[in-house]
């Protein structure tokens, strides 16, 4: 089930996800297996650094306080699950499914999600440094009171995505595709590259008069007086 958040008049809204887990068991430990299958299994405070969960499957599993420090996570996918204080540098989940997904307050440094599919999916507080989204594909995606720092979505297509006061930083939309793409929520809107690829967005009168200058640059507009 996902509900979809309110949208502003000519841009549809994202759906989000609604998470209703089950009774979960507790996560018993050992090694995280490549193509493993878990189901409603509670993950508390695990350490899973370094380990392979390549093509795994994780379905209504709640991951809390976990570390995920280089954690391969390729291909596998992520389903009608919450991930709550998750923390961890260069974890790899490239080209993996995200669905039905809630991830909160987390602190990840250089996370690959290139290639990756995320499908209502909520961000929802934390920290993300140097975001790999490069050619990922997002629909119902709500990024809600978070920093971004120099995310990339280079090559990625973006469909009714909202960006909720977080602060983004940097981003870049190189080779972009936007649809119903909602920025005018984001407390700062920093873009480093891929101006060209807003108009599938929508933005505030505030946020143009912030990027006129740089625009100007991109476009070569010569503004004087």
């Amino acid at each position: 089930m996902a509900r979809r958040a309110a949208g502003g008049t000519g841009v549809k809204g994202a759906r989000r996800p609604e998470v209703r887990l089950p009774v979960l068991e507790p996560y018993e430990g050992g090694e995280l297996e490549p193509d493993g299958d878990y189901d409603g299994l509670e993950f508390r405070d695990a350490d899973l650094t370094g380990q392979d969960g390549a093509g795994a499957r994780f379905m209504d599993c709640a991951l809390t306080g976990c570390a995920l420090d280089e954690t391969r996570l390729r291909h596998a996918r992520v389903l009608d699950s919450a991930l709550t204080g998750v923390r961890g540098v260069g974890t790899d989940l490239a080209e993996a499914t995200l669905r039905d997904v809630k991830l909160t307050d987390a602190r990840l440094g250089g996370p690959q999600l290139h290639g990756a599919v995320l499908e209502r999916v909520l961000i929802r507080g934390g920290k993300i440094d140097y975001l790999n989204l490069r050619t990922a594909r997002l629909r119902d995606v709500v990024f809600e009171g978070c920093v971004l720092v120099e995310p990339d979505f280079g090559g990625a297509r973006l469909e009714r995505v909202e960006f909720v006061d977080c602060a983004l930083k940097g981003v870049d939309l190189h080779a972009a595709t936007l649809t119903d793409v909602d920025l005018r929520g984001a407390a700062s809107l920093e873009i480093s590259r891929g101006f060209d690829r807003l108009s599938g967005a929508v933005i505030s009168t505030a946020q143009l008069l912030d990027l006129a200058p740089v625009l100007a640059v991109e476009w070569g507009i010569r503004v004087e007086g």
